[in-house]
């Protein structure tokens, strides 16, 4: 049994048994400490930005409105998502040469992506295909493998408003992977990942950044992927209350 991804819960399984994805590992194992700050900032923002909506919850009362408000971060998160999920289709599209059709929002972005693969010519390997690592157990789906100038490059697009060092820890550990899925489903060794890099799809231009010390990068991962996995245990390192031997006797 070979690994397989589901789009439907977007979860891997390698060898019949669960596998943790990287961003799951990542986003588990590293803190962020930036999250509640800008969840705060998005409430008070909404609240602010849209009074008569405000108004609106309050007729709702204070559990479903508080439940409402709660919720506002994780709708502009979500949203953000979605926009990314499309610019990643159309990129490895648009990489394999066809021809696509651009929602009107969209048109800036690929665009600039466009301009971007004129200039650096990638010769595409292949593209999203999941790949694993039995050794550490872990899976995930690179965007892109290709050459640019004879040499092997993995890429993956993204576009976040930013660029984060935490992309590098996600990009050396897809190319430190054991084996990716063909088409037929058949496990094959990783190529000879020579450099990594993210691209950055914004409106009107794309940029490239190249991961600089990707065995560095590498053996964060690790780090971090001991520590999400150490999360869930950590929570049974405390067992029943005790009971005192005086309460067992008079029992």
């Amino acid at each position: 049994m070979s690994l397989k991804f589901s789009e439907k819960g977007h979860h891997y399984t390698l060898d019949g048994r669960p596998v943790p994805g990287v961003t799951t590992l990542i986003s588990k194992g590293l803190p962020k400490p930036a999250i509640p700050y800008w969840a705060a900032k998005s409430v008070a923002e909404y609240v602010l930005d849209h009074p008569e909506g405000v108004e609106a919850l309050r007729t709702m009362g204070r559990n479903s409105a508080v439940a409402a408000l709660k919720q506002v971060p994780w709708t502009k998160r979500d949203e953000a998502a979605v926009r990314g999920t499309a610019v990643h289709e159309l990129a490895e599209r648009i990489a394999h040469g066809e021809e696509v059709d651009v929602p009107d929002h969209l048109i800036d972005p690929v665009q600039g992506y466009v301009r971007w693969l004129d200039e650096w010519q990638p010769e595409v390997i292949w593209t999203e295909r999941p790949v694993g690592n039995r050794q550490w157990w872990y899976a995930g789906t690179p965007d892109i493998v290709c050459r640019i100038d004879g040499q092997v490059w993995l890429l993956d697009w993204k576009s976040s408003r930013g660029v984060f060092g935490e992309y590098g820890i996600q990009i050396a550990s897809y190319g430190h992977a054991e084996f990716f899925v063909d088409d037929e489903g058949n496990e094959q060794p990783m190529p000879v990942i020579e450099r990594y890099g993210v691209v950055h799809i914004e409106p009107n231009e794309s940029t490239l950044y190249e991961l600089t010390e990707p065995e560095a990068a590498w053996k964060d991962f690790l780090h971090i992927a001991w520590t999400a996995n150490a999360v869930d245990r950590i929570k049974g390192y405390l067992g029943e209350p005790v009971q005192h031997p005086a309460d067992e006797v008079a029992s």
